[in-house]
This record gives C-alpha cells, structure tokens and sequence, in this order.
C-alpha cells in the first residue's frame, strides 16, 4: 500500500495511491506509553527523530489549551520541508474518536486546511482513515496527509505528514516506506 504516490508535490496534493516502492527504512522506533508498547516504525537513513512527553500547547491567538500525549516526530536531518509525526493519544479508542481528536487539534498543525479527499485503507493490516489536503503552516503553503490507524485493545495511532511547498518530491518515497514499515505491538 502506497500512501504518497507521484514525483511532484503537485500530486502530492492527492497522496496515497498505488503500490509501496522500495525505499530504505533502516531504523526501527517502538512508540510507548506507561511502559506498553503500542506500535513500531522504520525510520529512513539520514532521517533524525525527535521525542516528547505529555504536555500542554496552546493557540496564541484563541488562548485555547490542549493537551497532547507524547509525539515522535520524524524529519530529514538536512531538510526541514518534511515532518511526520506520530502520537497515541489516552482515550481516544476508535477512528471516530480520532478524528473528533484531530478536529480538536487540527489549528495547531495546519491553518486554513482545505481537505482534498478522505480514504479508507489498511495499514500494517489493520483499518485506517486517510485525510489529505492543503493549508498553510509557518506562513508557507503545504500539503498535509492525518492518517488515524485502529489499534487494538482501544488505542489508536494518529500520524501527521507534512511537505511544504518546494519539498524534494522524493521524499514522497521515504514516507510511504515509513507506512509500509508500521506494525501494531499489541
């Protein structure tokens, strides 16, 4: 299963159709929470991963707080047109919950999102929503791809890829093997 297709960040725009084209994902990262293991990934070579703990981000122009579990967040270690994160948020247990859980904290990663289209797929077997489309972030135009993958035992695995305006198209390769690689523990 191929979630980015295309050799252009034009078609980026409608990611995630085809067939995975083999790429190096050489470093595998297991996300965690109270000491469970909930899922694990490939990290491609010269990409960099970044960890955080439970922690509170608010919006700087609507005052408004959220809390937000651990984020794994992934990216070129040269580039930073390219960020992929990863959480497993505590009580969101279904596709639903999760995407009442991404309208909640969509500001905070996207402004002015225009989604292009919404898919359901599989992912390391197991079922998965795919929102794609459009926004800005930082002041510059992006594509961005929110994928809510059902775990089991009610968990759920929410990743955010994001490729901004101008971003080498063969990265698109780097992030479907990053999908292609992801296994539940559980």
């Amino acid at each position: 299963m191929r979630i980015f297709s295309g050799s252009t960040l034009a078609t980026c725009a409608a990611l995630w159709i085809g067939v995975v084209t083999p790429v190096s994902a050489e470093t595998p990262i297991t996300y965690t929470d109270a000491g469970r293991a909930l899922f694990s990934f490939a990290v491609p070579d010269f990409w960099g991963v970044r960890t955080g703990g439970p922690r509170e981000i608010e919006d700087t122009e609507l005052g408004d707080i959220r809390g937000v579990a651990r984020v794994m967040g992934i990216k070129p270690v040269t580039d930073d047109n390219v960020w992929m994160g990863f959480v497993s948020p505590a009580g969101v247990a279904s596709i639903d919950d999760g995407l009442r859980y991404l309208d909640d904290i969509d500001k905070f990663l996207v402004k002015d999102p225009t989604v292009t289209s919404t898919s359901d797929t599989r992912i390391g077997g197991l079922p998965a929503r795919v929102i794609r489309g459009t926004g800005t972030r930082d002041g510059r135009g992006i594509n961005f791809t929110a994928t809510i993958i059902d775990l089991p035992k009610g968990r759920v695995a929410v990743v955010v890829a994001i490729l901004r305006d101008g971003a080498d198209p063969t990265y698109v390769d780097d992030l479907n093997a990053v999908f292609a690689s992801f296994r539940s523990l559980q």
